[in-house]
């Protein structure tokens, strides 16, 4: 393992090209105030905490945005699915684990398109379990999730039994407002068709299973760690457009929050402070790898919301910035693979 001082400046690093507010959407204020509570970097908290799940244990990742479900359920978001990829691959590389995606139904074809473009083979839990044991395959189990409150507790019971995780990882997932409204970031209930998945990690935080959540506009999981500084900085924070009465603001909270002006660039970013702790270049989200995720996520009709158009862009942002982020990261953390 690389110099800890060094790591520590490349922890940094990332931090610092990852929440560039290019957006404007108040990143930057989220950013400083989940440092000041995490009193690190939080790139360098989310590589530790994935780090350190235990040699061929359990990971349950969740992401997928429902976009626009009053058109049609299946269509789903480009931010998230591919960093969720990248994250998994990782995960899988550097630890056995075994990673069980979680999204809707609906969304389950493309995601599962494009964790197999990140290198998973997606699988059936008993045949995870084999390839764990032989290490001979490097896979992905995907399972839909509920999508109405009653049935989205229900499931979240029986996971937490049934898989016993030694980690939650979310990223770029809405949650729900104190009110139970799902926002999107213009302030517009984006409840239908939701899997309610927050309700599996506000479980797993009273069990005290540990949680790791990306976000980039204060309505996902992992923003109730910082919900005042959302309601503060964020458009719509206190008060959205749908009548609720609160803001877009998630409740759910987590151990380790990254935010980013981009979930996908956290991602990226934790992917990059992971090779660096275990000085191994296979867990890098590189460039290359970047752009066959934008093409199979365009492939498999995965929508730059932001624009409302099937594209390679994500959040707004070119196909050129989520390449060059990738590149940047991994020139970063260079010095110690």
């Amino acid at each position: 393992m690389a110099d800890k001082a060094l790591i520590t400046r490349l922890d940094n690093r990332l931090d610092q090209l990852v929440n560039i507010d290019m957006g404007e959407r108040g990143v930057e204020h989220l950013f400083e105030a989940a440092r000041a509570l995490e009193g690190q970097s939080l790139i360098g908290a989310a590589a530790d905490t994935l780090m350190a799940v235990p040699e061929g244990g359990t990971v349950v990742i969740t992401t997928g945005s429902v976009s626009r479900a009053w058109i049609t359920p299946d269509l789903g978001e480009n931010d998230g699915p591919s960093g969720a990829a990248a994250i998994a691959r990782a995960l899988v590389l550097a630890r056995n684990v075994t990673c069980v995606l979680l999204c809707e139904d609906t969304l389950l074809p493309a995601i599962r398109n494009t964790c197999q473009a990140a290198g998973l083979f997606p699988v059936t839990l008993e045949q995870a379990s084999i390839a764990k044991a032989d290490k001979s395959l490097a896979t992905i189990v995907m399972l839909p999730y509920a999508t109405d409150d009653v049935g989205g507790q229900a499931q979240a019971e029986t996971l937490m039994d049934e898989l016993n995780p030694d980690l939650l990882f979310s990223t770029e997932r809405v949650g729900r407002n104190e009110f139970g409204v799902y926002h999107s970031m213009r302030g517009i209930d984006y409840g239908m068709g939701r899997a309610r998945v927050d309700l599996l990690f506000d479980l797993a935080l009273e069990r005290g299973v540990p949680v790791v959540a990306v976000g980039d506009g204060g309505n996902e999981i992992g923003m109730g760690k910082v919900a005042d500084h959302v309601k503060a900085h964020v458009p719509y924070g206190d008060a959205c457009q749908c009548g609720c009465g609160g803001g877009i603001g998630a409740v759910t909270s987590c151990d380790v929050l990254v935010t980013a002006a981009c979930s996908n660039w956290g991602c990226t970013a934790i992917a990059a402070a992971m090779a660096a702790r275990a000085s191994n270049a296979k867990l890098l989200h590189t460039p290359d790898h970047e752009a066959l995720l934008l093409d199979t996520m365009v492939a498999n009709g995965l929508i730059n919301s932001t624009h409302g158009i099937v594209d390679d862009n994500v959040d707004g942002f070119t196909r050129q910035s989520h390449i060059a982020v990738a590149e940047l990261c991994r020139s970063i953390v260079s010095r110690a693979i």
